[in-house]
């Protein structure tokens, strides 16, 4: 059996973390609290990114016309019933979650995470988004709860960033997480396979580049066309591949095998809603995606972190 694991996973598993460190079932309720984006509102860009739906990637946070509050007790009342002594996660999941001033942040953070059974934060955010007052904000944060900050970065190559219009560097992403982790922050960092026009070794070369950075996690994450997004737009104009399944989870597999053991895999496939989705459709078959990256490690004999001796940390 695989060290971290207490199942047929051969990949370190968010649910085995949570389980190991809170010895408990943890859920994280995703949630959208009103923000906007430095990619959308000007500052930038007014074009956003050119996968992101209205949402701003928050398909399945709560409704914004409702408070936070309200939002996170809709999904807890749910999970509760099947699992009541459960413990929470307030997801800040939608737009930008640290494009705020600190009071504002402190406002919507707080009001969740007084809340019963509410063990920590994660909030997903931009790399570029994150003021020194807020490094401080969260600083004093993490000291008091589990926080973790999610940051989105995709690809590691410049020119892909550029399609996509990601707005900021590779360099700036990396300056972040070392300010975070000189405050003993989690990260956890986002990627996507199958970005137009890059190839399994670039795709590979993004894990690669992750592994030797001191993150706590990783969400791997396929592209998916969502209706009304430029990505949807640039496809019908250029037909550009998208990967199949099986292309999929043969990267996926790959990818698992330069990354440290110890890197927690939060996201190892996509969670599209079937009516936004223009392509790939094999994509919203979740557990035969994640039956099928089980599959391939058992029949490569394989597991998370085999390949990463190879790599030398900084």
């Amino acid at each position: 059996m695989f060290k971290y694991s207490n199942s047929n996973k051969r990949y370190h598993t968010l649910d085995y973390f949570y389980k190991t460190k809170f010895n408990s079932k943890v859920f994280k309720v995703s949630l959208n609290a009103g923000f906007s984006c430095p990619n959308l509102d000007g500052t930038l860009s007014n074009k956003g990114c050119i996968y992101c739906s209205n949402s701003g990637s928050g398909e399945f946070a709560g409704n914004v016309n409702d408070d936070l509050v309200t939002q996170f007790n809709n999904v807890k009342d749910m999970i509760s019933h099947k699992w009541p002594n459960s413990k929470y996660i307030a997801y800040f999941q939608a737009h930008t979650n640290t494009y705020a001033p600190v009071t504002t942040l402190k406002e919507k953070y707080e009001s969740v995470l007084n809340l019963n059974n509410v063990i920590g934060l994660s909030i997903a955010t931009r790399p570029d988004a994150i003021s020194d007052d807020c490094l401080d904000y969260l600083e004093e944060l993490n000291k008091r709860t589990f926080l973790t900050v999610e940051l989105g970065l995709q690809t590691i190559h410049e020119k892909t960033s550029i399609l996509i219009n990601r707005c900021h560097t590779l360099e700036c992403f990396k300056n972040c997480v070392n300010k975070l982790r000189e405050r003993n922050i989690n990260v956890v960092v986002h990627i996507i396979n199958g970005l137009p026009y890059e190839t399994k070794e670039m795709m590979i070369g993004t894990v690669k580049y992750l592994n030797n950075l001191d993150i706590q996690g990783v969400k791997i994450h396929m592209l998916h066309i969502i209706k009304g997004t430029n990505l949807e737009k640039l496809y019908k104009e250029t037909n550009f591949h998208v990967l199949t399944k099986d292309e999929y989870v043969d990267i996926v597999c790959d990818q698992l095998e330069y990354l440290r053991e110890e890197i927690v895999i939060n996201r190892i496939t996509g969670d599209p809603k079937i009516d936004d989705l223009v392509e790939p459709f094999w994509l919203v078959k979740k557990f035969d995606v994640l039956n099928s990256i089980d599959k391939e490690m058992v029949r490569r004999n394989s597991y998370q972190g085999i390949k990463s001796y190879s790599i030398t940390l900084e």
